[in-house]
């Protein structure tokens, strides 16, 4: 099948939308559990907890969102109407969620952190992410040009990860007035939170709505699923008899998984381990300026080998990578620990655009099986499976700090709590992405059989269009 090229303008005005999205990413993952549970003052197992509350709600209405998407019609498109409503939302709940309550009951917290985290993530944000992602399968149906889509996308992602990861701490510092020394604030930084909260969140707003603007949705005909409650859980339901969607969707969430946990481990092992937390920012900023680098790279090695066996690769390369942090230990020298976070970097690439290139491809699936377009309740329920490896990972951490009585207040952890984090930033963490690789071995959709599955598919909508 001939590849079928996007204009630079689409890439660019799809892709635009994930560096607010990875501004979210990175708050939640590098930022939220270490402001709940340092700042605001939340127990860390109900830090976990309060999370867990939020991602896995927010599992729940992913797939809402999607099916709802799906059967949309408006003159404006089926999702750009809710991505508008959702950035105007992301802005409002990003600035109620760091605007410190200074609340001293440990119930009333949890229960503010548990709420405002639920608004951000499993309300604002599912509006704006699920339609956004189920844009790719619409926007083209070729095997190779769904990766170089997706690579423009997760260039932008990894930019607002960048940004993120490297302005936050700046801004709290430079905007509250507060210090971290000896890797605890002196001062208090809620001011400095409050700012970042407005500045990403008007970020976040601002970005999606340009991709809003300016990409078209398809005005190809589009075959709606039905309407109706009964329809929408019979669609749910069939989506997890597609082996192909499975054989994706397993990797991902176990990916997903081992992805939380070292990236919010991360601030924790080089403060709490290390004692450098002024090393932590810089740690991230190696390992994503490295991912970043690695996307055009993986984008032309998935050509050659096919997206899975990239992808597998990419979590191995992952896994030994960290193991090597494990055993070369908190003795190592920073310039070995830069280096293999480096490395890791290089592996962390692929999970960015490749998952999310295979997706469509088992969508495709389904729709030469059933004849419906149904990306919105897929998206769904990928999110929604990937935010219950988002939640359990929330309360895996949550759990082991608060078993070792890891404190908040102090830098200096007991040696409990630093094997702990050491152990989560190391085998635990290896354990998930070496598991993902194993499981997506199975996956049986290479570049020779999407070309089948979309030649079946034209023929039989060319025959329906003479009928």
């Amino acid at each position: 099948m001939a590849e079928h090229k996007l204009p630079l303008r689409t890439k660019l005005g799809y892709g635009v939308c994930d560096l607010g999205g990875n501004l979210f990413f990175t708050v939640g993952a590098f930022i939220v559990m270490k402001y709940l549970t340092d700042v605001v003052g939340l127990n860390p197992w109900l830090a976990g907890l309060s999370l867990s509350v939020g991602r896995v709600l927010d599992a729940f209405s992913d797939p809402i969102v999607g099916s709802l998407s799906d059967r949309t019609k408006t003159r404006f498109g089926r999702r750009k109407p809710y991505m508008f409503v959702g950035a105007i939302l992301l802005f409002a709940t990003m600035a109620f969620f760091f605007h410190n309550p200074h609340l001293k009951n440990q119930t009333t917290l949890f229960i503010w952190a548990a709420a405002g985290y639920t608004l951000l993530a499993a309300v604002a944000y599912t509006l704006v992410n699920i339609p956004y992602s189920s844009l790719t399968p619409e926007l083209t149906q070729d095997y190779n040009e769904r990766t170089s889509l997706n690579g423009y996308r997760f260039t932008f992602a990894i930019v607002g990860t960048l940004l993120g990861a490297g302005a936050a701490l700046p801004l709290i510092q430079a905007v509250s007035g507060a210090k971290i020394v000896d890797n605890t604030w002196v001062g208090d930084p809620s001011k400095g939170y409050s700012v970042m909260g407005l500045v990403f969140g008007a970020a976040m707003a601002i970005t999606a709505l340009i991709t809003v603007f300016s990409v078209k949705e398809t005005t190809a005909h589009i075959e709606r699923p039905k309407a109706g409650f009964r329809n929408i859980v019979k669609d749910y339901l069939s989506t997890f008899t597609n082996k192909p969607f499975l054989l994706i969707l397993f990797p991902w969430v176990l990916q997903i998984t081992g992805v939380t946990i070292l990236s919010t481990v991360l601030q924790y092992y080089f403060t709490n381990v290390l004692n450098q937390s002024d090393k932590v920012t810089m740690a991230m900023l190696i390992l994503l300026v490295v991912a970043i680098a690695f996307i055009p790279v993986w984008t032309a090695i998935s050509k050659r080998i096919g997206k899975k066996w990239s992808f597998v690769i990419g979590m191995l390369e992952i896994a030994f990578s960290i193991m090597l942090i494990y055993i070369a230990g908190p003795t190592a020298s920073m310039g070995t620990l830069y280096a293999l976070i480096a490395v890791c970097g290089i592996g962390f690439s692929t999970g960015y655009a490749l998952p999310w290139s295979i997706i469509p491809d088992a969508i495709d699936f389904d729709f030469l099986r059933t004849g419906e377009n149904r990306e919105g309740l897929y998206y769904g329920i990928w999110t929604f499976c990937s935010k219950l490896g988002q939640a359990l990972s929330a309360l895996i951490i949550g759990a082991l700090l608060s078993l070792t009585k890891y404190d908040g207040t102090i830098a200096l952890q007991n040696a409990n709590a630093q094997l702990v984090i050491r152990l989560l930033f190391g085998p635990i963490g290896a354990f998930f992405y070496v598991a993902a690789a194993v499981v997506l071995v199975f996956y049986p959709i290479t570049a020779k059989k999407h070309a089948e599955i979309r030649k079946q598919i034209e023929e039989r909508e060319a025959a329906k269009a003479k009928a």
